[in-house]
């Protein structure tokens, strides 16, 4: 493998990598999505700087270049993480029907007790809604804490 390539093959998953571990830090990137980002990260790296690794990787699938192993191993990895994320994607779909569906019973559940309190001629509290600057604010603070 020509140096200039293996070079740019090594400086580009390094940088991958430090991405990741700063989309770590800053908490924008879970850990459990994090293990697969660092995981394909360093096994580029590993086939980046150990030479005769990639050029036997390459003879074993027949592939005349080593550095286009090299690639097409990328584009296996980013398959992988392509469909790990489409997993995720439907499961937090499917979460998010179900939290609508309980919203949906509770708010109906608390119309029906209003409606028998002024029924019964007892008062019904009025629900305090909070101001909109306050309310952002909450919602910053409570949407920061959920992990992405």
């Amino acid at each position: 493998m020509e140096l200039r390539i293996q070079l740019v093959a090594i400086v580009g998953t390094a940088v991958l990598l430090l991405i990741v571990l700063e989309l770590v830090r800053r908490r924008r990137l879970l850990e459990r999505y994090a293990l697969v980002w660092l995981a394909s990260a360093l096994i580029l790296l590993a086939l980046g700087i150990w030479k005769g690794l990639l050029t036997t990787i390459a003879d074993a699938i027949g592939i005349f270049y080593p550095p286009t192993a090299l690639f097409v191993i990328a584009f296996g990895f980013v398959l992988f993480l392509l469909l790990h994320f489409s997993t995720a994607v439907s499961r937090l779909t499917d979460q998010t029907k179900v939290l609508a569906q309980r919203l949906a019973l509770m708010e109906e559940r608390q119309h029906d007790l209003e409606k028998r309190l002024e029924d019964a001629g007892a008062p019904v509290p009025p629900i305090e809604e909070p101001e909109p600057a306050e309310r952002e604010i909450e919602e910053r603070r409570i949407f920061r804490s959920v992990p992405r």
